[in-house]
């Protein structure tokens, strides 16, 4: 199975050699790096340790995994990882199990059913994270626990859902569309730590309520949109 990580960045040069380093190398057929502009030298820290880097000025999360999506050759599975090393890229085959045993098509790791460790999320991004996995459970019938930035899907599905969102509600359209497509999402329990750095979003007043609205939004939008759709009187006979 071919495996092609993509990690988003901005300035993660304290971090992101440790996260390449520790990608399992058996797993793994390309690294992407797709970075917005970093100025602390992230871009040639990546390439030093061998990924290949992209740079995408324009911003955005969704934005950098759809960049990363469009340059991967040709794989079969995507990863898609941050570069603070909160996550531990030595677990990414806890991910991509599922789908290579034809159980799965989208994989989430959650990390509040795995190791969350103290300091690694502060009070208000996990319970914002627990109230968006129970929405997620309500409007599409998709028990999760957790809406974390380590996941895996089948790369048919994600080019095939045709996702757009730019912005941090970029997971939530790639779970509520799969969804909604009869996709089979899971998720697996995954290790989280405390990151390198500090957290563009959850540091920040500005980033966490800007994040929360978009992934809060984003549930309901989606949800909005498909029960629209089917509202809609079919063409005429």
């Amino acid at each position: 199975m071919r495996v092609s990580v993509v990690i988003p960045t901005y300035n993660e040069a304290g971090s992101i050699a440790r996260v390449l380093d520790e990608i399992p190398v058996a797993l793994v057929t390309e690294v992407l790096v797709v970075d917005a502009g970093s100025t602390d030298g992230t871009r040639e820290i990546a390439a030093a340790h061998g990924a290949r880097v992209i740079v995408e000025p324009r911003r955005g999360y969704g934005r950098a995994c759809l960049t990363g999506l469009g340059a991967a050759d040709h794989p079969d599975t995507v990863v898609f990882l941050d570069g603070d090393y909160s996550d531990r890229p030595r677990e990414l085959g806890r991910l991509i199990e599922p789908i290579r045993e034809g159980a799965a098509d989208v994989v989430l790791g959650s990390r509040l059913a795995g190791g969350l460790m103290p300091g690694a999320m502060p009070w208000h991004a996990v319970f914002g994270n627990r109230l968006a996995a129970a929405l997620i459970r309500v409007l599409y019938g998709v028990p999760l626990t957790d809406l974390g930035p380590f996941r895996a899907a089948r790369y048919e599905v994600l080019r095939g859902l045709n996702l757009r969102e730019t912005t941090y509600g970029w997971p939530v359209e790639l779970v509520a569309r799969g969804a909604m497509r009869g996709y089979r999402v899971i998720e697996v329990p995954v290790s989280y730590h405390p990151r390198i750095g500090v957290s563009k979003i959850s540091g920040t007043l500005k980033g966490s309520v800007g994040a929360a609205w978009c992934i809060l939004a984003g549930i309901v939008k989606h949800r909005l949109r498909t029960e629209s759709n089917r509202a809609e009187p079919g063409p005429a006979t």
